[in-house]
């Protein structure tokens, strides 16, 4: 699967023209909308798998792949990050899946740092929901451009002029659909292709397992074969032209617009004319910005940043990847790069790709991929890797947290293992773990954005480090940045508490917004600094 492209080709390693064969996107959605369904189908399409799989398997259905973990397949929702690297008409396609629940955003921030694009992915009978209009403003405050899939249109649901205006209303997008269902939602039956005019029909495949077969046919005989429902598809897709609903590529880039596909990926229905897109449309990997505020040529040396740590994968090895951006130059297993935090050396012997828990080996990399470092123990969120004159890439933020939790071993005999379990789950970010001298290494602080990383913290704890937790909810709900001059106040105050944080942050939970104002009213120079919310 590693790089076919350039293997076939023969391709030598040069930067820019690798870089121009590569689109590297996520795809972003409210839970349950179909997003892993999605990145299986675009990998059975890509040939990358045989079969595809869904979440909640039924008889004579795989589970997914890509969501590997025990709670992800128990629920059918995405906790870990799921990388692969797909080859589709000669176009290298980097899909960097994020997790789906709400109370992962963090992580998923930090997954849409290492993007270029994004599919917006839409049920079609719930329409725009909140995750997703999370999820959407993070896409626009980065300027990532977006291409909307309408999902399960084989499911009753909205109109399909309503949804076009409810992205409009919600989103300030302009939705210029690419395709246009024929038969409403519920009744599938293919699509107009807006920019020829035929009929693209679709046949159902057992239990969407398979691609579905295609049968390209002109209006007229699309018109003798489906009817009236061929004949209201193409009024609503004329109306859409009348109002100047048409794909503008600038308008695109610039996040003005949207292009949308009408689909149902799990049988496989438009996910085909997906994967064009991407290669049509999606923006090749450029040059990204330093800390400094340059921007780094894509044949300067090679430069990556980390935005995501994972372990937990290989229960055999206990190994733990950090996946990096190759934002520069070339990389090559087994090169040594310094990493730009700390100015030391980093033998990158073992690199690889995941597809869930399936592994490849990398031998090279070009910008826009994403490469997946073994055994990666020194390494943080947020890192930059460089080789030659020193590069940093902007720190990615941390999150507010919101609910608090004491952790403790349930066996005290097993500390050890406790202890480094606790620090795994800290440097990959599936909680933030807070320390203070009065509660001591035995009971640390967990905070999260969300309540289910709390879930995940302990599940992990008991299946990969044996040492089960017990956590005792605090009645805390706001974190606040403060300085070591204010801390004794603070830790005087009733209902507050004073801890620190891993990368050297003081901070000072609180039990609620309204404690915090009546300590500033109290103490009118005193430091509380919010952090980034979610």
């Amino acid at each position: 699967m590693q790089h076919v492209l350039e293997q076939q080709a023969g391709v030598t390693d040069e930067p820019v023209g690798a870089a121009a064969r590569r689109r590297t996107f996520a795809v972003i959605s409210h839970p349950d909308a179909g997003k892993s369904t999605l990145t299986e189908a675009l990998a059975l399409h890509a040939r990358a798998i045989t079969k595809a799989g869904h979440v909640h398997g039924k008889a004579g259905r795989n589970t997914t792949v890509s969501d590997w973990m025990e709670m992800e397949q128990a629920r059918g929702i995405s906790i870990s990050s799921a990388v692969l690297q797909l080859t589709y008409r000669d176009t290298v396609l980097n899909l960097v899946d994020t997790p789906g629940h709400a109370d992962f955003s963090e992580d998923t921030y930090r997954v849409l740092t290492a993007v270029d694009a994004a599919i917006m992915l839409i049920d079609a009978s719930k329409g725009l929901e909140v995750q997703t209009m999370k999820l959407f403003a993070v896409c626009k405050h980065r300027g990532i451009p977006i291409i909307t899939v309408i999902n399960k249109w084989d499911r009753p649901g909205k109109d399909p002029l309503e949804l076009m205006d409810e992205i409009t209303e919600r989103t300030g997008l302009t939705p210029t659909p690419l395709t246009w269902p024929v038969g409403i939602a519920g009744d599938f039956r293919g699509v107009v292709e807006r920019d020829s005019g035929d009929y693209v029909a679709f046949t159902p495949t057992a239990g969407g397992a398979e691609i579905a077969p295609e049968e390209r046919m002109s209006a007229g005989e699309a018109a003798a074969r489906e009817g009236d429902a061929w004949t209201v598809a193409r009024e609503e897709s004329q109306l859409l032209a009348a109002s100047g609903a048409e794909h503008d590529h600038e308008m695109f880039l610039g996040g003005i617009s949207t292009p949308v596909l009408f689909a149902a990926a799990v049988r496989n229905f438009g996910v085909r004319r997906l994967l064009d897109a991407l290669v049509e449309l999606a923006p090749a990997p450029g040059p990204r910005t330093d800390r400094e505020g340059q921007a780094r040529p894509l044949d300067a040396p090679f430069s990556a940043f980390v935005f995501k740590l994972q372990a937990g994968m290989d229960t055999a090895h206990r190994d733990r990847l950090a996946y990096i951006r190759v934002c520069s130059g070339v990389f090559e297993r087994g090169m040594v790069v310094t990493t730009a935090r700390t100015g030391k050396p980093f033998a990158t012997k073992y690199a690889q790709q995941a597809f869930g828990r399936d592994r490849s080996l990398v031998e090279v990399a070009y910008p826009g991929d994403v490469v997946g470092l073994v055994n990666a123990s020194n390494l943080r969120i947020g890192d930059t890797l460089h080789a030659g004159p020193p590069v940093q890439f902007p720190a990615l933020p941390t999150f507010a947290p919101e609910h608090f939790a004491v952790a403790r071993g349930v066996d005290t005999g097993r500390y050890k293992q406790f202890r480094r379990g606790i620090t795994q789950l800290e440097a990959e970010g599936v909680v933030q773990v807070l320390r203070s001298d009065l509660r001591g290494e035995q009971a640390p602080v967990l905070a999260a954005v969300g309540p289910m990383q709390f879930e995940v913290a302990e599940s992990r704890m008991s299946a990969e480090f044996g040492a089960p937790i017990h956590l005792e909810t605090l009645g805390y709900s706001v974190a606040r940045r403060t300085t070591p001059a204010w801390a004794p106040t603070l830790s005087a105050e009733w209902g507050v508490e004073v801890v620190h944080r891993e990368d050297g942050e003081l901070l000072v939970l609180l039990p609620d917004q309204w404690r915090a104002r009546s300590i500033q009213r109290n103490h009118p120079d005193v430091v509380l600094e919010p952090l980034v919310a979610t």
